[in-house]
């Protein structure tokens, strides 16, 4: 289930990837050929192997944790709930996340996964692979919060209206009101993440989060923070979807109780 977040939408995913990075336009569409839409793949799907795993699979426990499956729980339990999956998720997958970032932006001859293992390895040590991940961890809080929050809090309103009962439909409706909401509180997130991590090596560009998010503030506005909003959306709606609906139906299929 997890990497179907690279498999089905990845042209998607470079592309609103190079938006936020503020790649010119004619190397957008350069770049968003057939040939490269798969590039750093393999990074893509370890990440998603680790993190998504985590940050959906881990919902559950946490809610036991916060106090979110009892009745009547509040919408801050769940919120908090998801937040904490994602988190920990984020800490699992943030190796890959450096190098997924990394190989999308080799624009020099083809190389290796293990080219770019050693690469970041020799020049920075362990903490190369951890680069960004206070952008990381904060941006996988906000998202997984908003995903499995809104997802379980939609699902519970829509069946307490008598609109749907458990099922399809109503796991459909919800996750795709999910993956709106994430769109929304995601992107700043996912700027910061991606420009944080993309720094060149030998010339350093933002000294964290803070500083990070005051210059786009400052050079770009407001709408810095969302540029590639579209392709994110594109991705984040049917991809949300996707993840959700078949995570129900797997959880059916080994009798347990749906979210």
């Amino acid at each position: 289930m997890p990497p179907s977040n690279t498999v089905v939408f990845p042209e998607l995913l470079r592309l609103s990837w190079l938006m936020k990075v503020q790649v010119p336009s004619t190397k957008v569409r350069k770049r968003a050929s057939l040939t490269l839409i798969f590039i750093g793949i393999k990074a893509a799907w370890m990440r998603e192997a680790s993190y998504t795993s985590l940050r959906i699979g881990l919902y559950e426990p946490m809610k036991s944790v916060t106090g979110a499956d009892q009745p009547g729980a509040s919408i801050l339990t769940k919120f908090t709930a998801g937040a904490l999956a994602g988190g920990i998720g984020s800490c699992a997958g943030n190796p890959f996340d450096v190098l997924k970032t990394r190989m999308m932006a080799n624009e020099g001859a083809d190389r290796s996964f293990g080219d770019f293992v050693r690469e970041i390895h020799s020049s920075q040590g362990m903490g190369g692979f951890y680069k960004g991940i206070q952008a990381n961890v904060m941006r996988a809080c906000v998202l997984n919060a908003t995903k499995m929050g809104c997802y379980d809090v939609v699902k519970t309103k829509v069946k307490d209206l008598g609109i749907f009962g458990e099922g399809l439909p109503l796991q459909f409706m919800s996750a795709f009101a999910a993956g709106f909401f994430m769109t929304c509180t995601v992107s700043p997130f996912d700027i910061i993440r991606t420009r944080l991590m993309n720094q060149p090596t030998d010339a350093k560009i933002y000294n964290g989060f803070v500083d990070c998010f005051t210059k786009i503030l400052k050079n770009e506005g407001p709408t810095g923070f969302y540029k590639g909003f579209l392709p994110i959306w594109g991705r984040f709606a049917p991809t949300t979807c996707l993840q959700l609906v078949i995570f129900e139906q797997l959880r059916n299929l080994a009798g347990m109780n749906a979210l």
